[in-house]
């Protein structure tokens, strides 16, 4: 088709396999859409689409996708919020007729097989964060493993006792992410091996960092799961059964002296509140003055 169909807050330009879209930047485009920047979404991950009348005098043309065809929309589980969805596009009303041309022209082209289900992610996934800051601690992704970092501030003493976190994706069957715009909005890591007992709460689980306002963000947060859930995906069959997830503490290594005092000085608060034993408070400051 190669032609470009403009509406608020993108663009959809129309080829003979694939649609790219690019985002707008402006101050009245959400947040996420920015983040994402532009998306190619080959024609096979598309499973439907429609045209409905929208809000104030627009029309709104939708590209809904398969299952298992987008990682950021697997992550997303479906709680984004109507103006971040990435595959909806605001048009004015008097645009209708051409928007209906263009989604003619895209059902033509979409596969028959509804209801497949990829094997592989068909849309790349978002460029993430590397890391970004929830309420109770940092996560890292490095293409391998994800780490977490807790906070002293925000971190419960179940997680301070278990120690910062090292996730190998080989280990991983999936994420769980629930919006910060939600309650108890958190980002779970999933372990190939369900065997063991079921987690707890997420501000107890020391696979899970949770969101709070002004942490964990759905810009930040969401793309990050997405590429954790996409490199998950191309990580390979899980393990035989009876592999337990690895979640090693993180080695040791020099740190800044004076977060290593911080570390310190809120290991003794918690000993001193007695939520750490004796023991707990001589191994762990010892593992902390390694690290200088």
């Amino acid at each position: 088709m190669g032609d470009v169909l403009a509406g608020f807050h993108a663009a959809w330009e129309f080829e003979s396999d694939s649609v790219l879209i690019r985002f707008e930047r402006g101050i009245r485009t959400p947040k996420l859409l920015q983040a994402l920047g532009e998306r190619r979404i080959p024609l096979e991950a598309v499973a439907a689409v429609t045209l409905t009348p929208g809000k104030r005098g627009t029309v709104v043309l939708h590209a809904v996708p398969r299952p298992g065809a987008d990682p950021l929309m697997d992550a997303a589980a479906g709680q984004l919020k109507e103006g971040s969805d990435p595959y909806r596009l605001v048009l004015p009303a008097e645009r209708e007729t051409l928007a209906e041309y263009y989604a003619d022209e895209l059902r033509a082209k979409l596969s028959d097989h509804e209801d497949m289900r990829p094997e592989s992610y068909l849309v790349a996934p978002p460029e993430a964060p590397r890391q970004f800051k929830a309420y109770d601690g940092k996560a890292t992704f490095d293409g391998d493993s994800v780490a977490f970092r807790w906070f002293w501030t925000g971190a419960s003493s179940a997680k301070w006792k278990a120690g910062d976190k090292t996730f190998p994706i080989s280990d991983l069957s999936g994420v769980e992410w629930r919006s910060p715009e939600l309650f108890e909005g958190h980002l779970r890591l999933l372990p190939r091996d369900v065997s063991g007992e079921q987690p707890g709460q997420a501000d107890q689980d020391p696979a899970a960092v949770v969101f709070g306002l002004g942490y964990g963000p759905v810009h930040e947060s969401l793309p990050f799961a997405a590429s954790v859930l996409a490199a998950v995906r191309a990580s390979g069959p899980a393990p035989p059964q009876g592999g337990t997830l690895c979640t090693e503490s993180a080695g040791p290594g020099r740190r800044d002296p004076a977060d290593i005092a911080d570390r310190i000085r809120h290991l003794g608060e918690l000993h001193q509140a007695g939520l750490v034993t004796d023991a707990e408070f001589t191994s762990k400051k010892a593992e902390l003055l390694a690290q200088l």
